[in-house]
């Protein structure tokens, strides 16, 4: 289907994000793969957003075991329906977790294995010895159960009395749902005392990747290996280290933590394939936190933008950062000003210097700096306008008083450039100046009275011309005119909108009502044929199975299927979820992801925005991916984040839950209902460019077959596979 075919471009930069950009497009359906083939439990549903699975991968203990290997107690937290705990056969009996700190618990949930327990109580405790019953409740059958209770507690325990047959008792999974207290992150290390292995010079010190200026940076030397070490000042509770690389990035390190700054305890190992940001959880208190860097990606030294270190303790930095009078502020959060000013320049008159428009920048007139589109740009000619000098302007219609510039380059930004104000749009008034220039985004205070304003550019910060997509003048009086404003509400994530379960009869298709099934060859060098039926079909037991089979069809070697909810259902914010079984093998790339509806309409990828909520590799099945694509980043340079399980087991062993919770400050991306990767609206203006997904978007599900990315298929390769999805919902 045309809209879903995904040219995919290079572009310079790498992300840890798959060098796939537009290969979902069209993709999802496949269904068949019992999970545990004689389970009497209802399929497991993940709690709704209102509530949280606390439980999952928490300590767990129990009266006793069938097996320590085969069936422990963890093996009923872990998030996998294919795994369990049993106990021997006798009575009483019991299972119990710590959540390692009191959490407000509003229900718990039994997903009974055959052997059952037909009498239980619920308890909870804070000290793990004098317990609280809660809930007492009976089964007649091996039915999931859902035990409400209302009770702050860390430990809670399942106490069976009687079991409903011979056997001991089992449970699939015991889950325990609550509140998550809100940790509120604080910035901790701007500021600190900053130190590292080696400087490369004098101009790339230690202290540059914690001054909170993305323009300056720390560098080491060219050798392995390097570290970065910063000291919070007092022993703080963390909760995760942002890393801003520059291009020379590390490709193996560590995140370490110490409170004596001399014997350092490893919290994380990490690999990066590019210069992506990356976020690294954390889950300890420590005053001194470590980058140690064991491998370079590239000839020169390590070096970063900032390393940011996150908690839920509070830090008054030692500096605060402020611009020098002439060069540009740093980038702020947001592009729209406080105050009572108003955007003055939106769909106003502009011209410029030259603009481009050709096969690699269409119709970058000056107008789409000013039309309000985060995604649209305007660039100087690429034949005439590669030189230093140049202009772009806007006529306000009015006289007004200028206080505020706020800039979005493209990567193609100026060092050297003015504000001016004129009269007339002939004499005109410099009211700004800078030399340093850093691109992105630029908040600049102004102030000046004038009908026209014009960027005045004098030095470029590379060889290529100018671009911006953003020119926005901040002022009052004028003749302003409204931009468009979403009335889109704010999602608290607990309204179920839209989902599909896949019931339905075996052997029968997707609901046409929900999905689009697509037909045609991939792109990004996939090896199938995407067929419009046969390789998607619903297995009769609630699950949808997308199978990826070695059969001709369409000029290809393999089928396999892909569909999309394009015209049934496109949204805008919202927690979009998953519950899906990934297959194993060389070349095959199942992936959930969303596209911007406006593809549809004929606006290009990547200009319409790509989140991609899960992508896996069949040939590490360990590895799931999430990421970001936009016109200044995309394919290998996405912005995104690559994740394990705490395990690093397998992500084919079972099923697991993958989500992504989205508002207009951004997208949060969840693993079994595990935050782990965040990427904030803000920060990504300030460090890679444009936010694009503040409007509708569609869902996508697919498995492709080989690809620029995983590889083609081998003769390990195994056929048929297949990539189960038991659900899909969207919360508003």
């Amino acid at each position: 289907m045309a809209a879903f075919s995904r040219a995919r471009t290079s572009s310079p930069g790498a992300t840890s994000a798959p060098p796939v950009p537009f290969r979902r497009v069209a993709a999802l359906t496949a269904l068949a793969l019992l999970l545990a083939a004689v389970v009497a439990v209802v399929p497991w549903r993940p709690a709704q957003a209102a509530s949280v699975v606390l439980s999952q991968g928490a300590p767990t203990t129990a009266s006793s075991t069938e097996s320590d290997v085969a069936f422990p107690a963890k093996a009923a937290t872990d998030g996998d329906l294919g795994t369990r705990w049993a106990s021997t056969a006798s009575d009483p009996q019991w299972l119990a977790v710590d959540l390692g700190a009191p959490k407000a618990i509003t229900s718990v949930h039994l997903a009974w294995e055959t052997a059952y327990a037909s009498k239980y109580q619920v308890q909870t405790s804070n000290d793990g010895s004098t317990w609280t019953t809660q809930a007492t409740g009976t089964a007649s059958s091996s039915t999931a159960q859902d035990v409400a209770v209302s009770a702050t507690a860390r430990y809670v325990r399942l106490s069976t009395t009687a079991r409903g047959t011979q056997w001991g008792v089992s449970l699939w999974e015991f889950q325990v749902l609550g509140q998550q207290a809100p940790v509120t992150e604080t910035l901790l290390s701007q500021g600190r005392t900053t130190t590292a292995s080696s400087v490369e010079n004098g101009g790339t010190p230690a202290s540059a990747a914690t001054d909170g200026d993305s323009g300056t940076r720390w560098s080491s030397a060219a050798s392995d290996p390097q570290w970065i070490a910063v000291d919070l000042g007092s022993a703080q509770a963390l909760t995760r280290v942002h890393l801003v690389w520059e291009t020379a990035y590390a490709s193996k390190y560590q995140i370490q933590t110490s409170n004596d700054g001399s014997t350092w305890t490893t919290q994380a190992t990490q690999t990066a394939s590019s210069a992506a940001p990356q976020d690294v959880a954390l889950n300890v208190t420590a005053r001194y936190v470590r980058l140690y860097a064991t491998a370079r990606a590239t000839q020169y030294g390590v070096s970063l933008w900032e390393l940011q270190v996150f908690g839920a303790g509070t830090s008054t930095p030692t500096t605060t950062p402020t611009p020098t009078p002439t060069p540009t502020p740093t980038p702020t959060p947001t592009s729209t000003p406080t105050g009572s000013t108003t955007l003055l320049s939106y769909a106003k008159p502009a011209t410029a210097s030259s603009y481009q428009d050709d096969a690699q920048c269409s119709g970058c007139t000056p107008a789409k700096a000013f039309d309000a589109d985060p995604a649209s740009r305007w660039a100087v000619n690429a034949t005439t306008g590669w030189v230093d000098a140049g202009w772009i302007q806007v006529d306000l219609a009015k006289t007004a008083h200028v206080s505020q510039v706020v800039l979005q380059w493209d990567p193609a930004y100026a060092t050297g450039y003015q504000v001016q104000v004129s009269d007339d749009g002939s004499t005109w008034r410099t009211i700004y100046t800078t030399t340093t220039g850093k691109g992105l985004t630029e908040k600049l205070a102004v102030s000046g009275d004038g009908r026209y304003v014009r960027l005045n550019l004098t030095k470029r910060s590379g060889a290529y011309g100018y671009s911006l997509y953003t020119f926005d003048v901040y002022g009052t009086g004028g003749s302003p005119v409204a931009p468009p404003t979403s009335n889109v509400p704010d999602p608290n994530f607990t309204h179920l909108a839209w989902s599909d379960e896949f019931d339905g009869a075996k052997g029968n298709g997707p609901d046409t009502s929900r999905w689009t099934v697509d037909s045609g060859t991939g792109q990004n060098g996939e090896q199938e044929y995407y067929t419009p039926s046969g390789n998607a079909t619903l297995d009769g037991q609630g699950h949808l199975v997308i199978e990826a089979r070695k059969e001709s069809a369409g000029g290809r070697d393999y089928t396999s299927a892909r569909l999309n909810t394009s015209n049934k259902y496109m949204f805008q914010y919202g927690r979009v979820e998953a519950r899906i079984k990934v297959p194993d093998g060389q070349g095959y790339w199942p992936a959930f992801w969303m596209m911007g509806s406006n593809f549809l309409t004929g606006t290009p990828w990547p200009q319409n925005g790509e989140v991609d909520i899960m992508e896996v590799l069949g040939k590490d099945t360990t590895t799931s991916y999430s990421t970001l694509h936009a016109p200044s980043y995309n394919g290998a340079g996405g912005y995104g984040g690559s994740y394990t399980l705490p395990d690093k087991s397998k992500l084919s062993g079972g099923f697991h839950t993958w989500a992504a919770e989205w508002d207009k400050t951004g997208i949060r991306y969840y693993l079994d209902n595990t935050l782990v990767f965040t990427a904030d609206k803000a920060t990504v203006e300030a460090t890679r460019g444009p936010w694009i997904y503040d409007h509708p978007f569609y869902v996508i599900l697919n498995l492709a077959v080989g690809g620029d990315w995983p590889g083609n298929v081998d003769a390990t390769t195994p056929f048929p596979a297949q990539m189960v999805v038991d659900y899909v919902r969207i919360y508003r």
